[in-house]
């Protein structure tokens, strides 16, 4: 290995390092709680080194959490896929639930990244193609894309409310049942919901 490669290497592993420590931070206090000057004594590096690699500060950082939570998600809704339209309703609340910071460094807070844009970035494009494979079966002559973006909608309002105590934790499992149910699951993609049929 070339001494330029190793400086490519550390340099991104230290951005790495910023990012992980951001992102657990973040699970642990809040994103309020994420600070450069924090992030520097947690991870033993100075304020000046984390800014060499987010020069955006915080936002940046947030960004870059931001986009491997993409990345994640996009695993998460393909594996669920074989389970159709309930089975990736289901994975994405779940990645929700599970990651509640990141979430919302993905889809609640104010965010440098730009979506439905040409430059939106790659991972977040398939993020949402993720979604529209399940929609498109079942789109019965509808907008696709419009119809994935009102599923998507649908699915982040379950997930904020939910999370903010606003609906009964007991009909969690009905509601979104009667979600996939809406969206037009077809016969073939009649799947058991926690518990309750989904078609």
């Amino acid at each position: 290995m070339t001494q330029r490669q190793r400086r490519v290497r550390d340099r991104t592993e230290r951005g790495r390092r910023i990012v992980t420590a951001a992102r657990e931070l973040a699970e642990e206090e809040g994103w309020e709680a994420v600070t450069t000057r924090r992030l520097a004594a947690l991870i033993e590096y100075s304020q000046p080194v984390l800014y060499s690699h987010f020069p955006g500060g915080k936002d940046a950082i947030m960004a870059a959490a931001a986009l491997e939570g993409f990345a994640e998600l996009v695993e998460a809704l393909s594996g669920a896929r074989g389970g159709g339209l309930a089975g990736v309703a289901r994975a994405y609340v779940e990645f929700a639930e599970e990651r509640p910071a990141l979430y919302d460094a993905m889809f609640t807070l104010a965010s440098e990244l730009r979506f439905a844009e040409e430059d939106t970035p790659e991972v977040m494009k398939a993020g949402f193609a993720e979604l529209l494979a399940v929609i498109e079966p079942v789109a019965r002559g509808q907008d696709a894309g419009v119809l994935t973006e009102v599923f998507w909608s649908t699915l982040h309002g379950l997930v904020t409310l939910d999370r903010g105590g606003r609906l009964s934790r007991g009909n969690r499992d009905e509601r979104l049942a009667l979600v996939v149910a809406r969206f037009g699951a077809h016969e073939s993609q009649t799947k058991e919901l926690g518990g309750h049929p989904v078609a």
